[in-house]
């Protein structure tokens, strides 16, 4: 068993749900739900945390609404007619524009993680949907080594922080989200909770 074997292995359970919430909102922010995960998040279940009611209002929606309207309704949040209601890009939230130096910075800090673009992608990397990705990977060791606490806190603080958290509050309060409303409660929420959590190493 190789070195990176052993370290995923010893990815411990809190870590693993970390990694499996930034997967799942990298899921859903970077593409439409298809029928297998809607029909996966109307099995999940939510405690009476605000995280968990979020979690309840999700499993509703996607018990209720058809594939066609979510993916309208993401193609309006995020894509639209030139544009969507949204741009969820780094470098907009930061700067105003597109690929500006926040997006530098984190094709950087990729190749300094051995994280490579993937070729048949044609959205710039500091998507919120690719960040979360990245975040889930490098919390497992998919790129390698696991991250540790303070490469993962980095990463957090250079990339999400800085502008995740707002843009989670307008996607929560974009005119179109209907499913993706409770996504954006969890996604804040969650960035607040790895915001606390790193403040305290």
């Amino acid at each position: 068993m190789t070195h990176s074997e052993l370290q995923k292995q010893s990815v411990d359970a809190e870590d693993k749900m970390r990694s499996d919430l930034y997967g799942l909102l990298g899921r859903l922010l970077f593409a439409p739900p298809d029928q297998k995960l809607l029909t996966d998040l109307a099995a999940i279940s939510g405690d009476d945390s605000d995280m968990g009611r979020a979690f309840s209002t999700t499993k509703r929606l996607a018990s209720s609404i058809d594939l066609p309207s979510v993916v309208e309704e993401y193609e309006g949040l995020f894509i639209g007619m030139g544009r969507g209601e949204l741009l969820p890009y780094a470098s907009y939230y930061l700067t105003g524009f597109l690929n500006e130096k926040p997006l530098a910075k984190l094709r950087n800090t990729m190749r300094d993680f051995g994280i490579a673009q993937n070729d048949d992608v044609a959205e710039p990397e500091d998507h919120i949907g690719s960040l979360c990705e990245m975040m889930s990977g490098m919390i497992v060791g998919r790129y390698g080594d696991a991250a540790t606490l303070a490469q993962q806190q980095d990463f957090f603080e250079t990339h999400i922080q800085p502008w995740a958290g707002h843009f989670f509050s307008d996607l929560e309060a974009a005119e179109l989200s209907r499913f993706y409303q409770p996504v954006g409660t969890i996604g804040r929420l969650f960035v607040e909770i790895e915001k606390d959590a790193f403040s305290m190493q």
